[in-house]
């Protein structure tokens, strides 16, 4: 078989996330093999997929945005998108916090409506 990968991707047994939707849509995935530019994952059903993820893994401490290369039946391959194309990949421990901010933000505005309503 040709391989086409610029970087060796490693075999690993880790448990990732794939998350569209504006992360309101998660999906459990275990990635198969990685390398700095890509990775293969296995999950339950890929043709809900949109072509453009958010890609984590807690164990890397990597939260980026990917894009589906390829896709069958229950694995996919990603490719983490260039800096370029997505303005730089956020750490984990940032997309957390800002996770944490708009729910509080969320919840924040909803109290201020019902404060507003009820004069």
């Amino acid at each position: 078989m040709l391989e086409r990968r610029q970087h060796h991707r490693n075999r690993v047994y880790y448990g990732g996330m794939i998350a569209f939707n504006a992360r309101n849509s998660t999906l459990d995935c275990v990635v198969r093999n990685f390398s700095p530019r890509g990775a293969k994952i296995e999950f339950e059903n890929s043709a809900m997929l949109p072509d453009r993820v958010d890609f984590e893994v807690v164990r890397r401490g990597l939260s980026c945005l990917a894009r589906l290369v390829w896709r069958d039946r229950n694995t996919a391959g990603l490719v983490f998108c260039e800096e370029h194309e997505t303005g730089s990949v956020v750490t984990l421990d940032w997309a957390r916090k800002l996770r944490a901010s708009e729910r509080a933000n969320r919840r924040l505005k909803s109290r201020l409506d019902q404060l507003l309503n009820e004069y």
